[in-house]
């Protein structure tokens, strides 16, 4: 179960983060004449963010993994 939402996570963010996926939302040409200089906060905000819920999601895999250990004896 673990490895299952793992990888599905991994997956997601290589989309969402890949040039083609920006390209596609025609957003490819304006990101790159941008100054992101003011944003950084934005990143680091973002990266916390994503870093909670990854987090949480392995710790609900964890408490999952128990459960199913303790039913199973």
């Amino acid at each position: 179960m673990r490895n299952i939402a793992i990888t599905a996570l991994v997956v997601v963010s290589l989309f969402a983060l890949s040039p083609d996926a920006l390209a596609s939302q025609g957003m490819g040409d304006a990101i790159a004449s941008q100054n992101l200089r003011g944003y950084t906060h934005m990143f680091i905000a973002y990266a916390i963010a994503w870093l909670l819920v990854v987090g949480w999601v392995i710790s609900i895999a964890r408490r999952l993994g128990r459960v199913e250990k303790e039913l199973n004896g």
